[in-house]
C-alpha cells in the first residue's frame, strides 16, 4: 500500500503542524525514513519539500482506527504530535473526542506493533506549584479544570498514555511550555508578536515558560533514542514575565512598548465583553476567560529533569525572539 518498503519505520502524527513539521525536518535531515500522517486538506510545508524521497505522506485521521491501522504497519517508533488546540468552550466536546480518542488509538496500535512512543502533551496538563516555587513534573492537577477545555483534553490524552504504559507500552511524555519559532508565522504563538507589532497598550503581571520549537523537536528525538520509559518531561528554556516579553518584542519591532498594567479586574471585564461581542457577531472572542486569567498568573517551570536526562543546552530565548521579529518585520 505504501511506497516505502523498508521495515520498522518512524511514524509522525500531526506532521504538517508547527512542531510536527520541525520534528520531521530534523529526522529527515539525519536520513531517517518516515511515514507522516496528515489530513486530506493539509498542505505539506515548503520546508519539507527537500526531503520528499524520505517521507511517505499518508492521509489518515487519528480518530479513524482503520486508517491508523494501515498507517502503523511496520512502524517501530511513533511521535504523536497531532492535537486539536482551542480554548473555546464551543470546541470542548469535539476537541476532547479528537485528542483523547485519537491518542487512545495511537496507544493501542503502539501496543499492538510493539512500537515506542513519544507523546506530546502540554504544560496545561501539569499542576501549579506553591508561591515562589518552580513547577516540576511532580505537580499534578488536583481538580479537573472545568473551564480550560484544552487542559482537559491534554490531561485525559496523557492518561491514555499512562494507561498504555500500565499495559506494557514503552513511552515517554513531553510537556512543552509555550513553543515559539519563526516558522509559526502569525499563527498560534505567532499571534502575540503580531499583536505587539500592531500596538499593545497594556501588559500583565504574570509570567510564562518559553521554548524554541527546534529545541522541543531535539528533546523528543533525544528521548526516543534513550531507554527511558514511563516518564514525563517539562520542555522549557526560560521563564519570562509578560511585561518583559512584550517590551522586548515591541523594542525589536521599533514600536512603543506597553506602558500600563492590565489589572486582573480589567482582564475579567475584557473577556466578558469579548464573549458578549462574540455572541452577537458569531466570531471567536478576541480574549477568553482562560487567557485572561492565565495572563495574571506567575507560571515558572523547572527544566532540570530534561537537562539531566539528555544533557541539552537550550537556545537562548532572546535569540529566538530576534529571529521571529526579523521574519515578521514588513519588508521595505
Amino acid at each position: 500500500m505504501f511506497s516505502k518498503k523498508l521495515l520498522r519505520m518512524i511514524l509522525v502524527t500531526g506532521a504538517t503542524g508547527f512542531l510536527g513539521a520541525e520534528l520531521v525536518k530534523q529526522l529527515a535531515a539525519h536520513g531517517k525514513p518516515l511515514r507522516c500522517i496528515k489530513r486530506t486538506t493539509s498542505v505539506i510545508p515548503q520546508s519539507l519539500q527537500a526531503y520528499a524521497s524520505l517521507i511517505d505522506w499518508v492521509d489518515a485521521d487519528i480518530t479513524d482506527i482503520i486508517s491508523m491501522e494501515d498507517a502503523m504497519q511496520d512502524i517501530e517508533q511513533v511521535y504523536h504530535c497531532a492535537a486539536w488546540v482551542s480554548f473555546r468552550q464551543a470546541d470542548k466536546e469535539p476537541m476532547i473526542y479528537t485528542n483523547v480518542n485519537g491518542t487512545a488509538n495511537v496507544v493501542n496500535l503502539c501496543l499492538q506493533q510493539q512500537a515506542r512512543l513519544v507523546h506530546v502533551s502540554s504544560i496545561a496538563a501539569i499542576g501549579q506549584a506553591k508561591e515562589n516555587e518552580l513547577i516540576t513534573e511532580k505537580h499534578y492537577i488536583e481538580e479537573t479544570p472545568a473551564d480550560n477545555v484544552y487542559a482537559i483534553s491534554k490531561l485525559e490524552s496523557e492518561m491514555e498514555v499512562w494507561r498504555g504504559v500500565a499495559e506494557g507500552l514503552d513511552a515517554v511524555v513531553v510537556n512543552p511550555s509555550l513553543i515559539i519559532g519563526a516558522s509559526a508565522g502569525t499563527d498560534g504563538s505567532g499571534q502575540l508578536f503580531e499583536t505587539v507589532r500592531k500596538g499593545l497598550s497594556y501588559y500583565t503581571r504574570g509570567s510564562c515558560g518559553l521554548v524554541d520549537v527546534e529545541d522541543v523537536a531535539r528533546c523528543m528525538i533525544a528521548l526516543m533514542d534513550t531507554d527511558i520509559s514511563d516518564e514525563r518531561y517539562i520542555i522549557n528554556s526560560e521563564n519570562w514575565e509578560y511585561k518583559r516579553l512584550t517590551t522586548y518584542i515591541a523594542q525589536k519591532f521599533g514600536v512603543k512598548p506597553p506602558a500600563k498594567e492590565a489589572k486582573p479586574w480589567m482582564l475579567e471585564m475584557a473577556w466578558r465583553s469579548a464573549a458578549l461581542w462574540g455572541g452577537i457577531t458569531g466570531k471567536p472572542p478576541a480574549i477568553d476567560k482562560i487567557a485572561a486569567r492565565s495572563a495574571s498568573e506567575v507560571q515558572n517551570y523547572d527544566n532540570s529533569k530534561i537537562k539531566k536526562a539528555i544533557g541539552i543546552e537550550f537556545k537562548p530565548i532572546d535569540q529566538t525572539l530576534d529571529e521571529i521579529v526579523s521574519a515578521l518585520k514588513p519588508s521595505n
